[in-house]
């Protein structure tokens, strides 16, 4: 349900209402995909969570009422209320985009099935979600070579020099329901018995970067937490050894290497997902 009647102004700051009856994860995603599509797209953001009233929407039209700049992007499942939106934005004529109900209403006809337009309904207290919760708590206590002896426990080992991103994806994977060790290459002896012995027995994968980004990255750390007496941590010539060490282990073993220099957390995580998943395969 859309009402674009009005042509919004260029080179202005646009204002982004974002509506939802839930926690508002889905819609925010949802937008930042979008704003990534323009890169000269000037915003501000404002987001309303656990809208489900008609008295709340009233509300939130009256504050944008008068201000040409606000588009309105919603997730609301109740029809009702749904219809409401659009219909009052269609009055002031303010651009209203509703982002779930079509795809709803179309899955409804694929299916057969009636949705049940429950709101949160992707937040139920349900297996999946407790594994979350167990992958997190373990993620977190193996985090940084913690508690290696418990190898055989993890889904995914992930391994790389300091400051390649092991912990954020790591967290990340968890949050997908993954269980993940990470382990810093601070030499070969730290490495556990049972992934030297048996490195086919784990999904193992090793985290690379080039190693200017790398210096990069280290130097800000170290002027963030104030350090000085770090011998070569950020020396480039150090770093290319790291490195070039650390390849040569994950060759050595056969283990699939990710190079993280231009990678979000979402797609080294995304990348890893598809190698667990093509390992599994492959065990099976």
């Amino acid at each position: 349900m859309i009402s674009l009647s009005t042509e919004l102004p260029m080179g202005h700051k646009y204002q982004i209402n974002l509506i939802s009856d839930s926690t508002g994860e889905t819609l925010d995603r949802i937008f930042l995909a979008i704003k990534s599509q323009f890169s000269n797209f000037n915003c501000i953001k404002k987001q309303y969570v656990f809208i489900r009233t008609e008295n709340q929407i009233n509300k939130i039209i009256k504050e944008a009422d008068g201000n040409k700049n606000v588009i309105i992007l919603y997730t609301v499942v109740e029809p009702k209320l749904d219809k409401y939106i659009s219909l009052t934005c269609k009055k002031k004529n303010i651009p209203c985009f509703d982002i779930l109900s079509n795809l709803i209403l179309n899955f409804s006809k694929l299916t057969k099935q009636s949705p049940t337009h429950t709101p949160s309904a992707q937040h139920v207290l349900d297996d999946d979600y407790y594994k979350r919760i167990e992958a997190l708590q373990f993620s977190m206590s193996h985090d940084d070579g913690m508690k290696t002896e418990d190898i055989e426990n993890a889904d995914i080992v992930l391994l790389g020099v300091s400051r390649t991103s092991k912990t954020p994806t790591s967290i990340y994977l968890a949050n997908r329901g993954y269980k993940t060790l990470n382990i810093p290459l601070v030499g070969k002896e730290n490495l556990p018995k049972d992934l030297i012995e048996n490195p086919s027995n784990f999904c193992t994968i090793g985290l690379v970067v080039e190693a200017n980004r790398l210096s990069d990255i280290r130097n800000n750390r170290l002027e963030i937490m104030k350090e000085v007496n770090i011998p070569n941590y950020s020396n480039l010539e150090f770093i290319q050894k790291e490195i070039e060490e650390s390849k040569k282990l994950f060759k050595k073993y056969s283990w699939p290497v990710i190079d993280v220099t231009r990678k979000s957390v979402e797609e080294t995580a995304a990348t890893v997902i598809k190698i667990f998943d093509i390992r599994k395969g492959i065990k099976k």
